[in-house]
């Protein structure tokens, strides 16, 4: 089956993200796109302005706003079942374009790529950085640094307080395309002097586009095929030795007989969670006398079940993936769930 691609698009707030998003939903060439917003704040992207996304045929839930704080910062609890109800859905997009935060590490994000809820369906087609050329030349990175600490300020789920400078860099070194944007606000003199010094800091092989008010075709930046989480050692991280790395997540299956009750399941489900910080749950459960799939997805403390499909000959059974961060008492968590 081929995998739906992901384009991650970074850049610091007021960079022209937005701008950027409209135009390639204007010029998608009759993509379906889905679109995960990250950004907040009055400069950020507006989500009613994105509704349709401009296409006959999209729909209200093609645009998901998370605005829980940093998408690097909230993977497990939110980024991930966000990306896994999109590949769910009976008609999945042909394309899922992720506008982050500011604040957020590209890096950590692209490594939730390789998760085996989604590695098997999705791909990020490309990191696009989203630079304010007038901002670099005036050696502040980020048109508005007041609004960034603001917007740092508010969000209680950061768990990184990296400098602009360093979360430059980070945006820079995951890239596989830098858009070199509001180049109308200087002359060819100051822009060749610019992209140079990026050209220094990318690898091998980026490119960098300039742009004024966002303008670039969807054609150039949809469709790189870098396949970003497959060479994630080619892309450094101030924390690649840190204590941001996503991959400190383990995760393992619960086999269970048919269960009579699905209620009393979810009574411990909930217990085992509050006492072991579980972070995901999901699988499905063989309720007796009942013809159809009992599907369970739980993140947090949050629970839902349901009925979704008839199993096929054979394939009846209760099974569960647990999710939590390293440490997590396996044994425990087993035994809560009576396994």
């Amino acid at each position: 089956m081929q995998k739906i691609p992901a384009t991650v698009i970074t850049g610091f707030l007021g960079a022209g993200k937005t701008s950027l998003i409209r135009h390639v939903i204007e010029r998608a060439n009759g993509k379906r796109l889905a679109f995960v917003i990250n950004e907040f704040g009055d400069l950020g992207v507006d989500r009613d302005l994105l509704l349709g996304c401009g296409l006959e045929d999209c729909e209200d839930g093609d645009v998901v706003e998370l605005t829980n704080g940093c998408i690097c910062c909230t993977v497990a609890d939110d980024f991930l079942p966000t990306i896994t109800a999109l590949l769910e859905r009976e008609a999945p997009p042909d394309h899922i374009v992720i506008e982050t935060s500011g604040l957020a590490l590209p890096k950590p994000l692209v490594k939730a790529f390789a998760w085996p809820e989604v590695r098997s369906r999705t791909t990020v087609d490309g990191v696009i950085a989203v630079v304010d050329a007038d901002a670099v030349a005036a050696g502040r990175f980020a048109p508005d640094p007041a609004a960034v600490q603001a917007q740092r300020e508010e969000d209680d789920a950061l768990d990184h307080d990296s400098p602009l400078e360093e979360l430059f860099e980070e945006q820079l070194n995951c890239a596989d395309m830098v858009v070199l944007n509001k180049t109308d606000l200087l002359g060819d003199g100051a822009l060749d002097a610019i992209e140079a010094a990026l050209e220094a800091q990318l690898r091998a092989g980026v490119r960098t586009v300039r742009a004024a008010h966002g303008r670039v075709d969807a054609t150039v930046l949809l469709g790189l095929a870098a396949a970003a989480e497959d060479d994630l050692h080619t892309r450094p991280s101030h924390h690649d030795d840190g204590d941001h790395d996503h991959d400190d997540f383990v995760q393992f299956r619960v086999d269970l007989g048919p269960i009579a009750e699905p209620a009393l399941l979810e009574e411990q489900l909930r217990a085992a969670i509050a006492a072991h910080d579980v972070l995901r749950i999901k699988g499905f459960l063989d309720v007796p006398d009942k013809p159809l799939r009992h599907v369970v997805q739980g993140v947090g403390d949050r629970i839902q079940r349901y009925f979704d499909w008839p199993w096929a000959p054979g394939e009846r059974r209760s099974e569960l993936i647990v999710i939590g961060r390293s440490g997590l008492d396996e044994a425990a968590v087993r035994l809560a769930l009576g396994a």
